[in-house]
Formats: C-alpha cells, sequence, structure tokens
C-alpha cells in the first residue's frame, strides 16, 4: 500500500489486491487502514516517478499500438484506436495483446474500447475483467449502471453525491441538469456530457523525445482532399530530408491534423525497412487521406518518424542484376489490410508438424526445410479435423472416409510415416505417436491423414483419425 497527502491529511494513494479484500481503499485516511489491517505495509508514495513513468509507457504505446496516446493520470493511458486497430488484427486482437504485454512486464491492466474517454476510462475499471468491447452507440446505455465514482470526480464530491442517494451514472443523467450545477458546480456538470458525448474531450498525444518532425501552420483552414495530399507531399519531402541529415530511413510515420474544434486526426503508416524515398511515403500517407474527416477545416499539420532505423545508401555496380524489390508491395498490403497478415513461413527444427514453421519477415530468404523424403502438405489446418472411416489395423490406409458430413472413397494412398512426441519437451507426450498417410479421394482432393496412437491399442479412443492438411 501506497500513502500520500491530500492537503494536510495522510491518505491511501494506491492499494493492491490484497488490500482491497482486506476492505482498504483509494483516499481512505492512513489512520484507519492501519486500525484495519494489523501490521499493514506502508510506503510513500512518489507521484513525481509515477508521473515520469506514465509517460514513458505512453510514449511505448504511441509507438507501438496507435499514433494518439496520451496518459491519463494517475495511473491510466488513453489511446485513440480509430483507424489503427486493423493494424494489429482488430480490436480485440489489439488489446489482448496490450494486456499481455504488459502482464509480461509485470504490470496488472485492465481495459476497455468505448465511444467517449470518459465512458472508457469508467469500464476500465469497473467492469473490465480485464477486458471489456463496447459496439459503437451502446456506451451511453452501459455506462448509466456504474457507480457515481466513474465519473472522475473529487471523492468528497461522490460521498456528498452518494449521501443524498444519487448512487449511479443513470440517476445523475436522468435528473435537471440545472440544480445539480448549483448545488455540486459544473465539473459533475462537464464530467456528464463529456461522459456522454455531449462535450468533445481531444486527445492531447504525448511527445516522443528525440524524434524527426516537421509540421505546417496554416493561415485559413483547409480541408479538400487534394490540398491535404499536397501539403502531406511537401511535409514529407521536408522530413525526408531531415532523416538523410541524421542519416536515417523512417519504419513508422504518424501525420496529425489538428482541427480547428481541437480534435486530432491522426494516420499511420509503416515499413517493412528504413525508408527516405518520399514519393513512396507520400504514396502510403495519401492512400489513408480519405479516412480523415477534417470537420470545420484543419489548421496545423505534424508529420513524425516516431520510428526511424539508420540506412546507409549503398552503390551498385550495373552489370549487377537487380532482384525484384517486394518491400513497396509489402508496404502498400501490410498498412491496407494490417501488418499481421503478410508473413513468410519458415522452417524451424520440429518433429511435431504444426510446431515445425513459424511466421517472419515476408522480406526474410527461408529455406524450406521440410524433409525431402516425405513431402508436406502446401495447407496445414490449425486444428486437426476428425474424420470417420474404415481401416484395416494396423499399417493399412483407409478405404474409405467421411469428412464434413461427407462420404469419399479413397482410390490411392501410401504410408505410414510414424511421428513421435517430443517426449524431451513435453511430458505428456512421452508416449504419443502419430502414423500419417497421404491419400487421394475419388473427387481429385489429396489430403494428408494421421491415426492416434500405433493401431495396436484395443482403446478406440486410442487410434482415432484426424485430417491435418491438404497437398495442392
Amino acid at each position: 500500500m501506497l500513502k500520500g497527502m491530500d492537503g494536510r491529511r495522510r491518505v491511501v494513494t494506491a492499494a493492491d489486491r490484497a488490500a482491497h479484500m482486506a476492505g482498504l481503499r483509494v483516499g481512505m485516511p492512513l489512520t484507519k487502514a492501519q486500525a484495519l489491517v494489523e501490521d499493514l505495509a506502508v510506503y510513500n508514495a512518489n507521484p513525481d516517478g509515477d508521473r515520469d513513468a506514465l509517460e514513458r509507457l505512453a510514449g511505448w504505446a504511441l509507438q507501438t499500438y496507435s499514433p494518439v496516446v496520451a496518459a491519463d493520470p494517475p495511473d491510466g493511458l488513453i489511446l485513440d484506436i480509430t483507424g489503427a486497430d486493423h493494424l494489429h488484427g482488430g480490436e480485440a486482437v489489439l488489446l489482448d495483446g496490450l494486456i499481455r504485454r504488459l502482464s509480461d512486464q509485470g504490470i496488472e491492466a485492465t481495459a476497455a474500447i468505448a465511444d467517449t474517454w470518459g465512458a472508457a476510462h469508467a469500464l476500465a475499471r469497473f467492469v473490465a475483467r480485464p477486458t471489456v468491447i463496447i459496439p459503437p452507440g451502446d456506451s451511453a446505455k452501459v455506462v448509466r449502471n456504474l457507480h457515481a465514482a466513474a465519473l472522475r470526480l473529487p471523492l468528497n464530491l461522490v460521498e456528498s453525491l452518494c449521501v443524498l442517494g444519487f448512487e449511479t451514472v443513470g440517476d445523475l443523467a436522468s435528473q435537471p441538469r440545472a440544480p445539480l450545477v448549483h448545488r455540486f458546480g459544473r465539473e459533475l456538470s462537464r464530467r456528464l456530457d463529456q461522459m456522454f458525448g455531449y462535450l468533445a474531450e481531444p486527445v492531447d498525444p504525448v511527445d516522443l523525445p528525440d524524434v524527426t518532425e516537421v509540421k505546417r501552420v496554416f493561415f485559413e483552414p483547409i480541408g479538400a482532399p487534394e490540398t491535404l495530399a499536397r501539403y502531406t507531399a511537401k511535409l514529407t519531402e521536408e522530413l525526408c530530408d531531415a532523416l538523410e541529415a541524421r542519416g536515417e530511413g523512417a519504419r513508422q510515420l504518424d501525420l496529425y491534423f489538428v482541427r480547428v474544434d481541437g480534435r486530432i486526426e491522426a494516420i499511420r503508416v509503416g515499413t517493412a525497412k528504413p525508408v527516405r524515398d518520399t514519393a513512396r511515403l507520400t504514396r502510403l500517407l495519401c492512400d489513408k487521406i480519405e479516412t480523415v474527416d477534417p470537420g470545420f477545416g484543419i489548421e496545423r499539420m505534424r508529420l513524425i518518424a516516431t520510428l526511424a532505423e539508420p540506412l546507409v545508401m549503398t552503390q551498385t555496380s550495373s552489370h549487377e542484376e537487380a532482384g525484384p524489390d517486394l518491400a513497396s508491395l509489402v508496404d502498400i498490403l501490410s498498412n491496407r489490410i494490417g501488418g499481421e497478415r503478410i508473413y513468410r513461413l519458415t522452417a524451424i527444427e520440429s518433429d511435431v508438424p504444426e510446431r515445425s514453421v513459424r511466421r517472419t519477415s515476408p522480406l526474410t530468404s527461408t529455406d524450406n526445410g521440410w524433409p525431402a523424403h516425405w513431402p508436406r502438405p502446401i495447407r496445414l489446418f490449425r486444428r486437426p479435423e476428425p474424420v470417420l472411416l474404415l481401416a484395416a489395423l494396423p499399417d493399412h490406409p483407409p478405404g474409405a472416409l467421411t469428412w464434413r458430413g461427407a462420404r469419399h472413397r479413397v482410390v490411392s494412398a501410401d504410408g505410414p510415416e510414424r511421428i513421435f512426441g517430443e517426449w524431451w519437451k513435453h511430458d505428456n507426450e512421452t508416449w504419443a505417436v502419430r502414423d500419417y498417410f497421404r491419400v487421394e479421394l475419388d473427387t481429385g482432393e489429396r489430403l494428408w491423414l494421421f491415426r492416434n496412437g500405433d493401431g495396436e491399442d484395443a482403446d478406440p479412443d486410442k487410434h482415432k483419425w484426424f485430417l491435418h492438411g491438404m497437398f495442392a
């Protein structure tokens, strides 16, 4: 538990799960907490250190997940993932990956996706276990049942509201606004409007130290797509010149459009390798300009190389035949459908087929690595699918099979190829055995089947059949 000062009072500023289970709460007087728990471990809070750590965490999230990230003191981050979630496989994948990476660093976190900053702040702290995603337009209905403390109000104000019977957000939202403002001040009204989206709450992105950036301020707001594209090209040229002076190439660019109402529209593009080709970077950025809502006009543009790496130009001979440059194609596809969907498979050392490949960068040169004496299917299923068939035991291939409700006749087969479990890695695979067969159906499909076990065990559960892949 951490203690700090609230005016002249010593109060609890942070408490772990065990402290919460013991009845301690943030804001509780320290003397009361010590009276409730004997031999309570109390440490001095370090607000300045916590604030610096939160800023560093926000900078990491900005480089990794979204171009618009801000610290939400004292213990949160706010990310605007509009237009960025598809780069990580969708909202759910992004959220799960964020929680997992924080957990790997020893940070226990919860997260929520909602329509507004206020709603996401409340749901992350009062609902998420550890994550929750609210469909667009449903946040206002969900937050009405939350406790009044979810409104980001001072603790003494929340206590006063509860004494008067206003325990939930819905209780306050259903009341006439003027008497509430007269009694409790404008802060209550402002937080309600922010939570329900009636009042804008722009996100001011965190600034990264030592990054290359260029900006442009306009005397008159702009908004036409062709005008935005023209100034995007100018900013990209300036940025590439700045990167060249530093001997670097961009791996990730964030382009901010600051509207006259204070809202920030942002687009992010990434590259497979360091780049400072003006035309190529401009094309990647302009492909996403259609997602920008200029509102009543854009008054500022800011282009930042949030990730950059050393780039040394090399001279090549005109007699050398250059291979195809796939980097530009990879960049275009990655920024359109998500970088996690563009990859190359490379073989790794493992006897178990589903563990014998891993994803790698699409620009990495790889060798096949498959066993030359036993071909492998071009498509390997994520999970083997059960099939029903008749086969003579122990080593004969099947004569017919039923797959996905349809019966097929086997016209030719080859096998078995016996594969043992990796007993030196997993104790439960000490006696694991699979017999694989390549079979061709009367429909022309060529399948890769395996039977669990060696076929000699009398227990029928020990020799079930599965479909694991398909040949070309």
